[in-house]
């Protein structure tokens, strides 16, 4: 089984990268264009909806946001809670200090980022049920350039679809191809040739999952 032989996966969304810029489920609507009286302890430059948003479940004032308060605060299409692997992995991802929590300013850029994965996501929610199922699924993998069966992408929806057998929501999404990605540029580097195939014994593979697994 072959990986993408092209940066397909960077193409929609990568980290950082200005994307669709669609917003997020639960948000609620866009910043008024004309900019309100600053909110009490509100950064400068910062955006007052976030900024609420952030405020509103930062439970003990600290000004960081652990697993249990960011899911307070990040919501699937059919307003159910973000699960806790996505977002401890999201607060991995951008927790710059390695806190194990996440501040206003690293919040504001995973904010973004997952409005980014959302608009990737909408093109296949079509119906805006608030999931995808496996079929589209397989067909978001091949335009971010994934070469997969369809009995891995089955595999795929079985593990990570946690509330519907055979759909996934927004974080089931994003967790999923965010794992894709990282194992993917894993394999490539080992993969000198390009062939889609590596010579690799057990502990390395092993060393391989437990140091890049997100």
């Amino acid at each position: 089984m072959a990986y993408p032989q092209q940066p397909g996966y960077g193409q929609q969304p990568a980290y950082g990268q200005p994307a669709y810029g669609q917003p997020a489920y639960g948000q609620p609507g866009a910043p008024p264009a004309a900019q309100p009286a600053a909110i009490p302890g509100m950064p400068y430059g910062a955006d007052p909806t976030l900024w609420s948003w952030f405020s509103a479940v930062d439970a003990d004032r600290s000004g960081q946001l652990t697993v249990q308060e960011l899911q307070g605060a990040l919501t699937n299409g059919n307003w159910s809670h973000f699960n806790s692997e996505t977002c401890r992995l999201l607060i991995g991802m951008f927790d710059r200090d390695g806190s194990g929590t996440i501040n206003f300013q690293e919040f504001t850029s995973l904010w973004t980022y997952i409005q980014q994965w959302k608009g990737a996501f909408d093109m296949y929610d079509r119906d805006r049920s608030g999931n995808i199922d496996g079929g589209e699924l397989q067909q978001a993998f091949t335009q971010m350039g994934y070469r997969l069966s369809p009995a891995f992408v089955k595999l795929a929806t079985q593990r990570y679809g946690r509330e519907l057998p055979n759909a996934v929501k927004l974080d089931d999404f994003i967790q999923c191809c965010v794992q894709l990605k990282v194992l993917t540029d894993v394999f490539r580097q080992k993969d000198t040739n390009a062939s889609g195939i590596i010579n690799i014994d057990y502990e390395n593979f092993m060393t391989m999952a437990v140091l890049h697994m997100p």
